[in-house]
């Protein structure tokens, strides 16, 4: 027993601090929870955020599977949305199998974890999002993603277990993370803007969509939803910093007459 505690204290002390979260959205089984927190740890991450999992938390069944992973399950967030789980980030890419209709990048595995570890790099905070077994993300979730990224498997097969997805897509980030003889690190240049978090940018979408409304943008109803969808697409592929958000917020308080706030971040209670 010595000897498996002091195993655990030994891969908790080599997580990657600045490697992406996982975000798992109503997950079925707690086995393919703990299956994914196993492939996390395996990689050196440690960041594991669980939506509305089907059968609760904390899961028996997800302890079992994680074959000793408790520096990742010890650590679970809870959310009860989407939006919650990445409102803290800067740069969030989803996975799905299924063709989408936004109009969104979409990248390889490679791809997308480089882009997430430049990012980083520059001070972002990361995260990798992953939908429920059988369905996977609503488009109303995937819009809340920078980028999409597929897996190119075999077409007439391509159907993965969730904690294989995840093993994959934490595989890449520590091969592009931890190369060989990689240069020390330099931290961002001082004064460089600072990306947007989640929940700055959809404070954004709220205030500019709730002004819409109250001036009869939306034809009906019924088109309103598809709308905003698209919207919030188009938004989310600038790659907004705060001052964007702060500067948007600011045009939309100007044509709608609205007093500006002056000195106060863009936030719920504006």
């Amino acid at each position: 027993m010595a000897g498996t505690d002091r195993r655990k204290a030994c891969a908790a002390d080599h997580v990657d601090a600045g490697a992406p979260a996982v975000i798992l959205v109503r997950t079925q089984l707690g086995e393919n929870i703990g299956a994914a927190a196993r492939a996390m740890l395996n990689c050196g991450l440690s960041d594991l955020r669980l939506v509305q999992p089907r059968d609760g938390w904390p899961n028996v069944k997800a302890l079992g599977a994680a074959s000793g992973a408790d520096a990742v399950l010890n650590g679970v967030r809870l959310c009860a949305t989407v939006e919650e789980a990445v409102a803290d980030l800067n740069l969030v890419h989803a996975t799905t199998a299924r063709p989408r209709e936004l109009l969104k990048p979409e990248l390889a595995p490679r791809v997308a974890v480089t882009a997430l570890r430049d990012a980083g790099r520059r001070g972002a905070r990361l995260g990798l999002l992953f939908g429920p077994e059988k369905a996977g993300l609503k488009n109303e979730e995937l819009v809340l993603a920078d980028a999409i990224v597929r897996i190119p498997l075999n077409p007439a097969f391509a159907s993965l277990n969730l904690a294989q997805a995840v093993l994959i897509m934490a595989y890449e980030w520590r091969l592009v993370s931890t190369p060989p003889d990689e240069e020390e690190e330099q931290p961002p240049p001082a004064g460089s803007a600072r990306p947007a978090t989640k929940d700055e940018i959809l404070h954004f979408f709220r205030h500019l969509e709730g002004a819409l409304d109250d001036r009869d943008f939306f034809p009906t109803p019924e088109m309103r939803p598809k709308m905003v969808q698209n919207m919030r697409t188009m938004f989310e592929r600038i790659s907004m910093t705060r001052q964007d958000v702060q500067t948007l917020r600011g045009v939309v308080r100007a044509l709608t007459g609205e007093r500006p706030q002056r000195g106060r971040p863009p936030g719920p209670a504006d």
